[in-house]
């Protein structure tokens, strides 16, 4: 905690939403050494509560409850306020407040959507008026899945992830209701992608893409997340036995597992099953796709 950091009781506020991928396929190395994929995001009910307030002189000063995340110049919500000071030559002089909800190296986005709702938030407050486009632009020179979270809706993202196509409501997706389940260890995206070339290829039904009303459910990065724990993968193979479970699937680049639950379905008692089997030190969320 600084002592510098001013009273928030007036601050501005807003909520950074976790995402998951409805599918994740991996299409090819490209030149610059990252992957070319194709993958449909989703926001989650699951959401990190930010809040900012200008301060009189020229720090950026963040307090985050969770101490065990990177603080000062390497948090994400820190690269993306100097980003923006880049772009468009401007000094923000800011207090950040983040509340974690949104557990990390799980594969649920929480740092990216934390930078991108500071984004979002200082456009606000310093009248910057810059549009989502350009505004995704600053966010993609910080992080991959930051542009997703500056349009705050249903995205399909292409390249490495940078190329972001906001999908019209009318073809959009009902609100879904998910159960998340994630063991007590991380799982670092860089290692899964780069992994990913060295694990077998598919086999056995754990791989098999999933036909679901919404669409097609497959993520390639359970290849090389899978053979390095195992427990996941018998976790996916569980979870869709469940009565109360439409579809499951790794979430992003784990360790969260997602299952889609049927209309009705008691969340509740599944939970209660999940973690009698996976044991208490799990985290588990119950809410909806957004």
């Amino acid at each position: 905690m600084s002592d510098e950091f001013p009273d928030m009781s007036d601050a501005y506020e807003v909520f950074a939403p976790a995402k998951t991928n409805l599918h994740l396929r991996i299409l090819g190395m490209r030149d610059d050494g990252f992957h070319e994929i194709e993958t449909r995001m989703v926001k989650l009910s699951l959401q990190d509560r930010i809040r900012l307030k200008w301060r009189d002189d020229d720090h950026v000063v963040l307090r985050c409850s969770d101490n065990s995340l990177p603080g000062g110049e390497d948090n994400l919500a820190v690269r993306a306020v100097r980003a923006l000071e880049v772009h468009t030559n401007k000094v923000f002089s800011i207090s950040i407040d983040l509340e974690k909800n949104i557990p990390s190296g799980a594969g649920l986005g929480g740092g990216s959507s934390d930078a991108a709702a500071v984004l979002r938030a200082i456009n606000v407050m310093g009248s910057l008026f810059l549009p989502e486009e350009e505004l995704a632009s600053v966010g993609a020179t910080v992080g991959s899945d930051i542009p997703f979270f500056v349009y705050d809706r249903t995205c399909d993202c292409r390249g490495r992830g940078e190329i972001v196509v906001p999908v019209p409501a009318e073809h959009g997706i009902e609100p879904l209701p998910v159960f998340l389940i994630k063991p007590a260890f991380e799982i670092s995206a860089a290692w899964a992608y780069q992994h990913y070339e060295a694990s077998a290829e598919y086999e056995g039904f754990l791989y098999h893409e999933q036909v679901c009303p919404w669409g097609t459910m497959v993520n390639h990065l359970e290849r090389p997340v899978f053979e390095k724990f195992p427990v996941l993968g018998e976790m996916k193979s569980w979870l869709i036995a469940q009565p109360e479970t439409e579809a499951a699937l790794l979430s992003g680049s784990g360790s969260t597992m997602l299952a889609i639950l049927k209309q009705g379905a008691n969340g509740h008692t599944l939970r209660s099953r999940a973690l009698e089997r996976y044991g208490e030190t799990c985290w588990t969320f119950l809410g909806k796709t957004c």
